[in-house]
């Protein structure tokens, strides 16, 4: 076996759904909270366009690099909400987030490379790196700065194998804005940058910052699973300079040929037509937000800051255990709400639970009132 793979660490959060729904095979109700999917169904446009596809045989191949208007569409969308401009002949469509993140480090790593990412930080980067041959290199965060990048720590861990820095804001598991003077910062050290920039448009106090603000030298990751809900029809793209597109091609021809024809027409559709969609949704995720933050600090948890993207709360659990795996899973048999143990995302989650609100508001009532029984059972 390739022992890449014996260094990666499973994928927690989807253990925890796997038992979950075992549970629920047992005719056990489980309120789910740790799954970063939206509940919302896709926006009317997304179910036409895609019956219209279907309707009219666009069944078929695209482009490797993706439908040529669909390009257009993602180059206007990012000059449009950034003020940025990106040549369509620079962007791969894909079939979902995970491929370009797959493509990205193909091009940029070999063996030995080293990418600076954070801890805590996306479970799946690391492994990711470790796909490509890489190296994972992690830089702490604290909850004391605000889950920050500490610039000096970053230029502390680069060396002459350094191949990318990876930032992720918002920030899956703490919904964390990073800060426009860290971006600019970061992306001024000469490494290129990979933008993981798919919570962009659920975004509830501040601004969200492409990294093409600030360089040219980055690549930029995105998708319409978490903005537009639609994580089933699998689609997202990679924006990247140009001279690692000819080799990002080759990759996306050999590998994936290209991305789903429907969910491509789907994706032209969405963003051209579904801004009234994701401003509700995100109203709802923002009700959510507020409701969750303030029931979790009643009931004894410690939020060191208020996510500001995304869907979830990295809560600090310690009051109650050192050992998050262990109390999230007994949090799932004992009280049936399914959450996150901070492990998941790095040693420095330890401690943390991760909680989605991409869960209707009266589940999510209901999930804290099972886990408030459960704290005083217990604890």
């Amino acid at each position: 076996m390739n022992p890449q793979v014996g260094k990666m660490s499973p994928f927690i959060v989807m253990e925890v759904l796997e038992r979950a729904k075992e549970l629920q095979r047992q005719g056990i109700d489980v309120i789910h909270m740790e799954v970063g999917e939206p509940d919302f169904d896709v926006p009317p446009c997304v179910s036409e366009a895609t019956v219209e596809a279907v309707r009219t045989s666009q069944t078929h191949y695209t482009h490797s690099l993706g439908d040529a208007d669909l390009r257009q569409t993602i180059a206007d969308f990012y000059h449009s909400e950034y003020g940025v401009t990106v040549s369509p002949d620079n962007i791969v469509v894909t079939s979902g987030s995970s491929p370009a993140i797959l493509l990205a480090l193909m091009v940029l790593c070999e063996a030995g490379g080293e990418v600076i990412m954070s801890n805590p930080g996306y479970a799946c980067y690391r492994n990711f790196v470790l796909a490509c041959n890489g190296i994972p290199v992690e830089v702490p965060l604290c909850a004391e700065n605000g889950f920050q990048f500490d610039v000096e720590a970053v230029k502390k861990a680069i060396t002459p194998r350094t191949r990318a820095i990876f930032i992720n804001s918002p920030m899956n598991p703490t919904g964390t804005l990073l800060n426009p003077d860290v971006m600019q910062q970061l992306a001024a050290l000469g490494v290129p940058v990979l933008s993981d920039e798919i919570y962009h448009g659920l975004v509830y106090e501040g601004r969200a910052h492409s990294i093409l603000e600030y360089t040219n030298e980055a690549f930029v990751l995105n998708g319409f699973s978490k903005r537009f809900a639609m994580t089933g029809l699998r689609l997202g793209y990679l924006i990247a300079p140009q001279q690692y597109m000819r080799s990002l091609q080759i990759l996306q021809q050999n590998l994936f040929i290209c991305a789903p024809s429907v969910a491509q027409r789907a994706g032209i559709a969405v963003m051209r037509s579904a801004a009234a969609d994701v401003d509700a949704m995100r109203q709802t995720y923002n009700e959510r937000r507020l409701y969750m933050i303030q029931r979790l600090r009643q009931l004894g948890f410690t939020i060191h800051t208020e996510p500001q993207g995304a869907f979830y709360i990295f809560a600090d659990a310690r009051r109650f255990t050192t050992d998050s795996y262990r109390f999230a899973f007994d949090i799932l048999e004992k009280a049936h709400v399914g959450v996150t143990p901070g492990t998941d995302f790095g040693t420095r989650g330890e401690g943390y639970i991760r909680f989605s609100y991409a869960n209707s508001i009266e589940n999510i009532r209901t999930g804290l009132d099972r886990l408030e029984r459960y704290l005083k059972d217990n604890f």
